[in-house]
């Protein structure tokens, strides 16, 4: 008996459709949300604790790096966001063809680039 299963599959060579790139990029952004919700949170109760809990965050929020955090884990909910709602209209039988899958994909970019443009403007 012969298979014609390769032997060595090297995960690299696979040409991987943008849709998928989109659904793998998708559960990144939600693993992103999912520990930058942790310092955001850690920010929420030092602001909460008194004056100078909040006066000691907006100082940690003013650094560069600090907003370039903010903005990462932001950028990452917007298209988390986005993603999730393409997901959810695939759900319900919406873009699910093999001709509207690319274009899903490609909308999913726009809008998350857009976002990610504007929440920039809107931090700095």
């Amino acid at each position: 008996m012969q298979s014609k299963r390769p032997v060595n599959l090297d995960i690299g060579t696979i040409a991987l459709p943008l849709a998928a790139i989109t659904s793998i990029t998708h559960r990144i952004s939600g693993i992103i949300v999912f520990v930058g919700m942790a310092g955001l949170l850690w920010l929420f109760d030092l602001s909460l604790s008194g004056e100078a809990g909040f006066t000691a965050a907006v100082q940690v929020l003013g650094s560069a790096v600090m907003k370039f955090l903010l903005w990462g884990v932001l950028t990452a909910l917007a298209y988390h966001l986005v993603a999730g709602c393409k997901h959810l209209l695939m759900d319900l039988g919406l873009g699910e063809t093999k001709e509207a899958a690319p274009f899903g994909a490609k909308i999913v970019i726009l809008v998350s680039l857009l976002s990610a443009i504007g929440l920039g403007f809107w931090i700095w």
